[in-house]
């Protein structure tokens, strides 16, 4: 009975330790303006990609060749139209649900991955060696060549375009978990966990991977501006997202024939990628600041 006391006692002391880590992050980040700044283009590119048939009232894909490109501020196209009479604000509106659900998809899919093979990297000598030369071998190739290899191989779409970005993302999450790992895993509380005849399965994902959430999590949130760029890039050059599509790269494509006549099809794409990237790099930046022990934010 005192011991069941005792154990529930000491898991609300643990409790309560992370909600002040929790809290003490959070405060360090909203410390920072330009996380903060991140944080709010973020969050209404996210309700934005949701609420996209809600915002917009012209169809992104349908074409009126009435009313093609229409200067910026025209009367029911504030954006203009694109030289199929397309109305840019949809498009725009409709591309950041493409680029953040790919970029998630690749994210995740890279995490996965990733996280695996640090983590066997990290915690089994043996397999370390092995594991760390197919990471190595990733990394030979320049990663949007690599993407693109992917993507000659597996053909042109949206799906292999996340697929191609998370095998390109896979060498540098395992790298960093196995960093994570090899210092974690020297610590005395695992060395009493496998004392204490804990299984390597147990300790592997209760007690190493929870503490190397931090460098993974800011892996992520940095890992999600190069997807979208990638995704553009991949687009721009016709393999990703295929016409009629509305993905930001590919408006670039499409628009640069009208650059001297139409300047706003290519900048409005571009300013809509340089917000999501920079947004990403700095909510990045601010919380890496944060999770770091041995830096402070004033």
């Amino acid at each position: 009975m005192e011991q069941s006391v005792s154990g529930l006692k000491l898991k609300k002391k643990t409790a309560y330790k992370k909600e002040k880590i929790y809290i003490a992050t959070l405060k360090k980040v909203l410390k920072n303006k330009l996380a903060v700044a991140g944080c709010i283009i973020i969050l209404a590119q996210i309700l934005m990609a949701i609420f996209a048939p809600f915002i917009v009232i012209h169809d992104p894909v349908k074409q009126n060749l009435s009313a093609s490109e229409l200067p910026m501020f025209s009367e029911g196209h504030w954006l203009g139209t694109d030289n199929y009479g397309r109305d840019v604000w949809s498009r725009i509106v409709y591309g950041a649900r493409v680029s953040l659900v790919v970029g998630i998809a690749a994210v995740t899919l890279g995490l996965i991955g990733g996280v695996t093979l640090g983590l066997l990297g990290g915690y089994y000598r043996k397999l370390d060696g092995v594991i760390m030369r197919i990471v190595d071998l990733l990394f030979s190739f320049p990663g949007i060549l690599l993407a693109m290899l992917i993507i000659a191989v597996l053909g042109t779409s949206l799906v292999n375009v996340a697929i191609a970005i998370s095998i390109w993302s896979i060498p540098t999450c395992a790298r960093i978990v196995r960093g994570s790992v090899l210092s974690i895993k020297e610590k005395e509380y695992i060395m009493a966990m496998k004392s204490m005849g804990a299984s390597d399965i147990r300790i592997m994902l209760k007690h190493i991977l929870p503490n190397a959430f931090a460098p993974i999590i800011v892996f992520a949130t940095m890992r999600m501006a190069t997807a979208i760029l990638s995704t553009a890039s991949l687009s721009y050059l016709g393999l990703g997202a295929q016409p009629p599509t509305p993905e930001w790269g590919a408006m670039i494509s499409q628009g640069q024939s009208f650059m001297w006549t139409s300047p706003h099809l290519t900048i409005i794409p571009g300013i809509a990628i340089m917000l999501t990237v920079f947004a990403f790099n700095v909510v990045g930046d601010g919380l890496r600041d944060a999770l770091d022990p041995n830096m402070d934010i004033h």
